[in-house]
């Protein structure tokens, strides 16, 4: 049971982002363009938080900036959540180039997983340089991504490049939608099954490998 009890606190946070952020924003104002740069630099430039919730998060904050009439203002929020992942990008790939080959990767550690790395590996055996693009919507490979870049030593301004490309499109799309969709009553209510129906899409090129990978 210690392991349900440590993730307990993560599952709400992740279940109920909106609320969080709201309260995090009332006590401290724009401190929360703060908490947000931190907590999607650490999920993309740490190997070991490859399970913050980005992508609900920065939905969540879409649908914030609309309830608080601009108070959180959408355009600030893009320039911070898009510099946070091309920051943490820039850490992780470095990371992985001057220090990957030392870092203990295992089957059995709970965090640096080989498990995660092969994953990987295999998006950017499908997908090439594309996989820094591709996998900014797949949790966990998004976090392992540009560590395994670093590693393989992809061109560093190539990388950039994609780099660049996949945190405007990932956080357009999540912060847009977030503040198109975040305030209906219904979303509001079912915050809850709406971040469940994110991840799920989000996993499902996993599940997808995995399973082609069983069958062959």
């Amino acid at each position: 049971m210690p392991v349900v009890t440590t993730l307990l606190p993560y599952l709400d946070f992740l279940l109920h982002a909106n609320l969080h952020l709201r309260d995090f924003f009332l006590a401290h104002g724009p401190w929360v363009y703060g908490l947000l740069f931190l907590v999607i630099f650490c999920e993309t430039g740490l190997v070991v938080t490859p399970f913050l919730p980005g992508d609900s998060l920065i939905f969540a904050a879409g649908a914030l900036s609309v309830a608080t009439g601009g108070a959180l203002r959408l355009d600030l929020l893009a320039v911070v959540l898009i510099a946070a992942p091309l920051c943490g990008d820039q850490t992780n790939y470095w990371v992985g180039r001057l220090l990957g080959a030392k870092i203990p990767f295992s089957p059995k550690s709970r965090i640096l997983k080989s498990t995660y790395l092969e994953r990987t590996q295999a998006f950017y055996a499908k997908w090439g340089a594309s996989t820094v693009v591709v996998a900014r919507f797949v949790p966990i490979v998004r976090t392992f991504a540009p560590f395994v870049a670093g590693l393989g030593r992809m061109a560093y301004l190539r990388y950039v490049a994609f780099s660049a490309l996949g945190a405007i499109l990932w956080v357009g799309l999540c912060l847009g939608t977030g503040a198109l969709f975040g305030n209906i009553p219904l979303v509001q209510k079912n915050f809850s099954v709406v971040v469940l129906g994110i991840v799920g899409v989000s996993v499902l090129p996993l599940l997808i490998g995995a399973w082609r990978s069983r069958r062959k």
